[in-house]
């Protein structure tokens, strides 16, 4: 893959940032069949500990777990987990009620058939880190063992995960949370890797004139670009710029450029000490009133009191970025 295809996938990975999981392990004989809801702003991992299952979601084809293999939501598609596909399943808000971000559980069907151990987890992030490349992905992806095994990391940080011992010690919940999201970006880079070559997935990745701009918009968002200027830096047309950007990435390229201004000053607001007054520029606006208006537009609220709103030892260190 090219070097730029590299880029944009270290981008692609690089804002997204948990902000709660909620996991839990799964002791299944069959018969069996758990429903899972669409989940918004959360990813899901199934990593199959012990045995086999099938997952299914609407008219796809359904797909075959086995020992060590791992599936990974990233936006939350509504799925089934069934010993067999086709068997109608109970709705897991019945037998996991309660599944906040922190929290952990465990499920125990009984049954006559066949051993399947599961650890299930709901990954939470903050939407607006969430690229409309990203939102494109596929509703699944998978890791089977031999690709897991070829990530020592991951697979170590999974097997740590899935054991039970881990449950309850000081610290487990931010021990936990660092611990998912250092598997979910180790299970999403080589699935990612595999997706650039394939350009009927991500055809974004395989443009070279899109794929350049939208490194553009990921790395040098403080500079004042318009339509026209990021059209020439790629060697395109205005008109077949927006064009193609818009069927390839789902969005107009003034949006997109917008939303990463936006992310990165949410970030600052919310993740720094940086003077409120400081953020413009270091997004792109050269007015301060053109970037209230727009960071109001975009999250409905103003830059104070968006960053109000967020804990104060949250934003307690300088930017280092």
């Amino acid at each position: 893959m090219e070097s730029g295809g590299n880029d944009l996938l270290s981008e692609l990975l690089r804002p997204l940032r948990l902000t709660g999981v909620f996991d839990s392990l799964w002791r299944l004989r069959a018969p069996w069949a758990i429903e899972g809801d669409s989940e918004q702003s959360c990813a899901i991992l199934h990593y199959m500990v012990e045995g086999d299952c099938w997952i299914s979601a609407g008219d796809c084809p359904p797909i075959q777990l086995h020992q060590g293999d791992l599936a990974v939501f990233p936006t939350g598609t509504a799925h089934r987990l069934s010993d067999l596909p086709g068997r109608q399943g109970v709705p897991l808000k019945a037998v996991l009620p309660q599944r906040e971000p922190g929290t952990s559980g465990v499920l125990v069907v009984e049954g006559t058939g066949d051993l399947s151990r599961i650890m299930c987890a709901g990954l939470h992030y903050d939407a607006t880190a969430a690229t409309s490349l990203y939102r494109a992905l596929p509703w699944s992806l998978v890791l089977d063992r031999t690709q897991v095994d070829q990530e020592p990391l991951l697979r170590d940080t999974l097997a740590s995960l899935a054991a039970p011992e881990r449950r309850g010690e000081p610290g487990s919940q931010l021990v936990t949370l660092r611990a998912f999201e250092m598997a979910f970006v180790l299970a999403l880079r080589p699935l990612l890797r595999e997706l650039s070559d394939n350009p009927a997935v991500l055809p974004a990745l395989r443009h070279p004139g899109i794929s350049k701009a939208l490194i553009i918009v990921s790395t040098r968002f403080s500079e004042p670009w318009t339509i026209e200027a990021l059209a020439r830096e790629v060697g395109m047309s205005r008109s077949a710029f927006t064009a193609t950007f818009r069927e390839l990435v789902g969005e107009a390229p003034a949006r997109h450029l917008t939303g990463r201004r936006m992310q990165e000053a949410a970030r600052l607001l919310t993740e720094t000490a940086v003077p409120q007054t400081a953020v413009p520029p270091r997004v792109g606006y050269q007015s301060a009133v053109g970037f209230h208006l727009a960071f109001r537009k975009w999250f409905g609220t103003t830059p104070g009191e968006y960053r109000g709103n967020w804990p104060v030892h949250k934003r307690d260190r300088q930017d280092v970025h």
